[in-house]
């Protein structure tokens, strides 16, 4: 059997953009569709608001370490395979979610379904890495960036209707199909793109050194953190999103888009100006001016929440709309260039990206976020926080010399 030959292209070919952006929805689907029957499941468990929170932790931590192992198992066994079992296993953990009979049960669920969906976004990056290069790279990212940015407005408003109609044990079973879905769908069309000549031997002593060395290179670990702590900033908000709808803003159960709509407004639009200022513009000036957006944003929330007893929720929503535009700014370049690092080994660099990422988010949002009990104020001084940190790693990222590749 003849190897897949993979050649530069320069359109961008919205069908396999598409394709990665729905793989890339699993995540958001998975973490968004069910914020609002949140309450209802802690009425139903009988446990605290904390503890219910825990189900986002149960599936981010095992969706973060399991970053560090679909990137390496893609670059030994091709792109395909690792998709397809990972869509597999997701589809057989939503649907024992749906039919947990315990809240333990249901965290052990979540924890398998963790595991096994970031799979289609971890690879998928590496995909895009293999078909293109550069500003063609950029362009890719951002079209599907936008495409997967449409699923945390949708999801937690259709999360919201069936909850109403089937409790929370039909957003599972609504997230069994979506997994079912994805799989016979990549078992059709998705391409192998990674050639057998072009990887790596399965063994775990040579893909762990392979993540050592990643970790220990200081130009990446500092763009990774700096992307890392950037997304922490709007993940904050996302995280506290039932505190902020139902008990800060007083909404209800199927308006949950009054908070999303701005953090997936400032996607969209950071990602199509990313993309339509790729090959045009300086990365690093893009990259810059994400990261003071950002900070910017989160200046303003603390002004607002310090000088005005009760703001006005669009001003809010200008704020979080604001912080999302900065971090896509950043993120398709900062991945970029750190890919670049490490040619022969985009899957592994692409799983540690995405480890550093949802460790960090996977805290914010479990963790912190509970604690913060929907304070706009609060979430504005944290965003604040997050994004300064991220851009001290990008000014000491400009003082480190790559160790392999250019950037």
């Amino acid at each position: 059997m003849s190897e897949p030959v993979v050649r530069s292209q320069s359109a961008v070919p919205l069908g396999l953009a598409a394709l990665l952006a729905c793989l890339s929805m699993i995540s958001p689907f998975s973490i968004d569709t069910f914020f609002p029957s949140m309450r209802a499941m802690q009425a139903q468990f009988d446990i605290s608001a904390l503890s219910v929170q825990q189900t986002i932790t149960a599936y981010f931590i095992p969706y973060a370490v399991m970053s560090l192992v679909h990137g390496p198992l893609s670059d030994a066994l091709g792109r395909r395979l690792v998709v397809l079992w990972g869509l597999l296993l997701y589809t057989v953990a939503s649907l024992a979610c749906a039919v947990a009979p315990s809240f333990a049960a249901l965290l052990l669920f979540r924890a398998i379904q963790g595991m096994t969906a970031g799979a289609g976004l971890t690879v998928g990056r590496a995909i895009i890495s293999d078909l293109y290069k550069g500003a063609d790279a950029q362009r890719l990212m951002s079209v599907v960036t936008v495409m997967f940015s449409l699923a945390p407005a949708i999801a937690p408003v259709v999360g919201g209707y069936i909850h109403i109609f089937y409790s929370w044990r039909g957003v599972f079973f609504f997230l069994t199909f979506i997994g079912a879905a994805l799989f016979f769908v990549c078992y059709r069309l998705l391409p192998e793109t990674h050639p057998i000549s072009k990887r790596v031997s399965l063994h775990f002593g040579t893909l762990s050194r392979n993540v050592c060395k990643i970790l220990c290179n200081s130009k990446f670990l500092f763009l990774a953190m700096c992307s890392a702590m950037q997304f922490a900033a709007v993940m904050l908000y996302i995280g506290s999103a039932p505190a902020i709808i139902l008990d800060t803003w007083e909404l209800s159960e199927t308006e949950f888009i009054y908070l999303f709509l701005p953090v997936i407004s400032g996607f969209l639009l950071g990602a199509i100006t990313s993309g339509k200022l790729a090959g045009h513009s300086d990365p690093r000036k893009l990259m810059l001016l994400g990261l003071l957006l950002t900070i910017m944003a989160s200046l303003l929330g603390i002004v607002l929440n310090i000088f005005i007893m009760e703001p006005p929720r669009l001003t809010q929503q200008l704020v979080i709309f604001c912080t999302a535009l900065g971090v896509q700014f950043v993120f398709p370049v900062v991945t970029i260039r750190v890919m670049a690092l490490y040619p022969q080994w985009r899957g592994s660099v692409a799983a540690v990206q995405s480890f550093l990422q949802l460790a960090i988010a996977s805290f914010m949002m479990g963790i912190v976020a509970p604690l913060l009990h929907g304070n706009l104020g609060y979430i504005a001084c944290s965003s604040f926080f997050l994004a300064l940190s991220a851009l001290c790693f990008a000014l000491f990222s400009e003082g480190q010399k790559a160790l392999e590749g250019t950037t």
